[in-house]
């Protein structure tokens, strides 16, 4: 079974390489999806990634899991949308390890609401959760299925060895649609970029030499060393023609690759000065923790 973890370990390795070169964000948790199943030992797969409750929350399933999942009534759909057992698991801070349904509950889980909706539904009995690591909401993150017997140990250290990876593909995702939201307000980006010859990764990069963070930021926010951001940082020069980080940026925004000063991101509000209009001083402003903070977490 080493031989066939170090593989997967491989794998894993191959879709980093795959996942970070591909420029289209939204076919970014498809890819992962779908290798994710596979090597931790399961049938299918769903995915969130922003707030998820009983009634609301963006998800990713595979067609076959759409499918069916679309023939539930909302009570149904309520249940496993619950995260039962999961949530609360999480919810208490109990870490962000990946854990199987079976491991977590014992056996209440077989007679759950949760497991008995799986099996009418999709003919499942297995799930392992793989949440986003450092993330807040109480799942971020897959929901891998299987039936039969329980996830092995293996499948479960094969988990937390991508977690790294999916928190990764997912900062590179937000940021790729920060960058087409740019693209589309300005008109030429994308054609810059192809023109620069600047990979999907090398431009994430480069948005965040705009926001004037260090190599070592850089580094904690895409999930990789500082010496790896430098060399992304040196083919950046290299292909812009520049020399430095000011000179670098100041290209860059020229080109509409990144934002100008004063120019608010797209999908991001404009600071405002003084009280928001309409409102008195003795009022208070929008507080953190609105659907526009939480997208940055």
């Amino acid at each position: 079974m080493l031989h066939g973890l170090d593989r997967a370990y491989e794998r894993l390795t191959e879709l980093a390489v795959a996942a970070l070169n591909e420029r289209e964000p939204e076919r970014l948790w498809p890819l992962l999806a779908e290798a994710v199943t596979a090597l931790c030992g399961g049938e299918t797969l769903i995915y969130k990634l922003d707030d998820w409750s009983e009634d609301k929350g963006t998800l990713g399933m595979s067609p076959a899991a759409a499918a069916a999942l679309g023939r539930l009534g909302d009570a149904s759909l309520g249940v496993l949308r619950s995260g039962y057992p999961f949530a609360h698991h999480y919810a208490a801070g109990l870490g962000r390890a990946p854990v199987t349904a079976r491991r977590l509950a014992g056996r209440a889980w077989p007679v759950s609401e949760t497991a008995q909706v799986l099996a009418d539904s999709l003919d499942l009995d297995q799930v392992l959760a793989l949440p986003l690591p450092g993330t807040v909401a109480p799942i971020t993150g897959c929901l891998v299925y299987r039936s039969g017997t329980d996830f092995t140990d293996d499948h479960v250290r094969i988990a937390e060895r991508a977690q790294p990876l999916l928190a990764a593909v997912e900062q590179q995702r937000r940021l790729l649609e920060q960058w087409r939201r740019l693209s589309a307000a300005a008109g030429e980006p994308a054609e810059s970029a192809a023109d620069c010859a600047l990979t999907p990764r090398e431009l994430t990069v480069l948005l965040l030499l705009a926001d004037a963070l260090t190599a070592d930021a850089i580094g904690r926010r895409l999930g990789i060393s500082a010496r790896t951001v430098h060399k992304h940082v040196e083919n950046i020069y290299r292909k812009l023609g520049t020399r430095d980080r000011l000179g670098t940026v100041l290209h860059a925004q020229r080109l509409g690759l990144v934002p100008t000063p004063g120019q608010a991101t797209p999908g991001q509000a404009r600071p405002r000065k003084g009280p928001a209009a309409g409102k008195t001083r003795g009022q208070r402003l929008r507080p953190p923790g609105t659907v526009a903070d939480r997208d940055e977490q």
